[in-house]
């Protein structure tokens, strides 16, 4: 996964409460074995009307928040079902980081699984980035996750994160990359392990 740690783009404001991952990701989109072209399926519905054309109205089809890189959203963003295929287009339509009051436990942790910056932050903070978002003379912001920062002109706003959420995204890892930084631990574990109790130990076959 592509490391996290200053990212500056366009914020763009999606204040309604309780989008689900049924909107963010469209059932058709999840027949696919693998992840390539879920980008299109992100918000569908709401992007393209009934002959595929862009609906001139949603906000990321307008300029500059074609080019969003974060996504300031209502509370509850994300419940619903857990498909993590929602997850996985938001990161292909090029979304690094979403700021919001609340969202659903899935989809909260399939963010820290897939390298997309989820910030819980309080609804003031919120409110007054959904106002600099929604005028393209503001939308530019900046995440710095090294030092907890939401920076952008007149604005240092800190904001929390679980310590070991934010080391995964720092370094790009994913759950199986955080498991192999420890490989010599669970290879030590192993051998204390068999070595008290050898009947355990897989059998190499003959």
């Amino acid at each position: 996964m592509e490391p996290f740690r200053r990212v500056t783009g366009i914020a763009a404001p999606m204040p309604a409460a309780n989008f689900d991952t049924d909107v963010i990701m469209p059932k058709q989109f999840l027949k696919g074995i693998d992840r390539s072209g879920l980008a299109e399926g992100v918000f569908h519905h709401l992007r393209f009307d009934e002959e595929g054309a862009p609906r001139p109205a949603f906000i990321l089809n307008r300029p500059p928040w074609t080019q969003a890189r974060f996504l300031v959203v209502g509370p509850n963003f994300g419940c619903g079902s857990s498909r993590e295929h929602a997850v996985w287009g938001l990161a292909q339509l090029g979304v690094r980081a979403l700021v919001g009051t609340s969202f659903g436990g899935i989809f909260f942790d399939n963010c820290a699984r897939n390298g997309l910056l989820a910030i819980a932050a309080e609804a003031e903070l919120v409110e007054t980035l959904q106002a600099r978002a929604a005028d393209p003379e503001t939308a530019l912001i900046t995440i710095d996750l090294e030092r907890q920062l939401i920076l952008a002109d007149g604005l240092s706003a800190p904001f929390e994160v679980e310590p070991q959420r934010r080391r995964a995204l720092l370094e790009g890892l994913d759950a199986v990359g955080v498991a192999l930084r420890r490989a010599g631990e669970i290879r030590d574990f192993e051998a204390r392990h068999f070595a008290r109790s050898p009947w355990l130990r897989p059998s190499r076959g003959v």
